[in-house]
């Protein structure tokens, strides 16, 4: 599973992306300082090991875009990284997974990992009636996990700020995008700004998903 994942490394960083994994049984396993050690320690174990492994991953991603970063505690539930860092993470039984964005390159950040298939009754919850075409059958069709999926990451870099916050009330629900194809990618919108817009890659990872935010969208959504 980790591997599929890194194999997407240099695909990603042609786009100016730099890509992190890890999981949450390696070998160290400890914060990298105390803010990391404060909020982990509120945590149940299994919880606290997807954090650090966040972490792990959120730091190798920006190490593979030549940047070095200590700590990243959070606020609320967002991790707060320093000026000039910002990151996006995501985990799934237990791989954690991030991308971080070059020196220099203003690109919105967004990644979402589903290592287990969502079922039909999902659909509900992520699409409106516009958007049930992209469910039909052959090898242009979606899946509802990898629509979920694509809208996640979408909404992480819609409703993102470039230090890695979030800018309120952008989303309210995965109903407020709208996906549409794009290629052999999805464009991701703001319904209410369709002019907003994010070109998000979705690849299959054994049973799930992995989607990442790799531009921004061009043209009439």
């Amino acid at each position: 599973m980790c591997g599929q994942l890194t194999a997407l490394r240099a695909s990603l960083a042609a786009a100016g992306l730099g890509l992190g994994v890890a999981h949450v049984g390696e070998a160290d396993t400890e914060p990298a300082g105390p803010a990391e050690a404060a909020a982990a320690a509120s945590m149940p174990p299994r919880r606290r090991l997807e954090f650090l492994a966040g972490r792990r991953a959120a730091r190798r991603a920006l190490r593979a875009v030549g940047l070095a970063c200590g700590e990243i505690p959070r606020s609320g539930r967002l991790p707060v990284f320093p000026p000039g860092r910002a990151a996006s993470i995501s985990h799934s039984s237990g791989i954690a997974v991030a991308v971080a964005r070059a020196p220099g390159r203003d690109l919105p950040l967004g990644c979402d990992l589903e290592l287990r298939p969502l079922p039909g009754g999902a659909t509900r919850l992520v699409l409106r009636a516009d958007e049930e075409a992209l469910l039909g059958a052959g090898p242009t069709a979606w899946s509802v996990t990898e629509l979920f999926s694509a809208k996640e990451a979408a909404w992480k870099a819609l409703a993102g700020r470039p230090d890695g916050g979030r800018r309120a009330g952008a989303v309210g629900s995965l109903r407020d995008l709208r996906a549409g194809p794009d290629g052999d990618c999805l464009r991701v919108c703001l319904r209410a700004e369709p002019g907003h817009a994010v070109r998000v890659r979705v690849v299959r990872v054994g049973a799930g998903v992995f989607s990442c935010v790799v531009g921004r969208a061009d043209g009439p959504a």
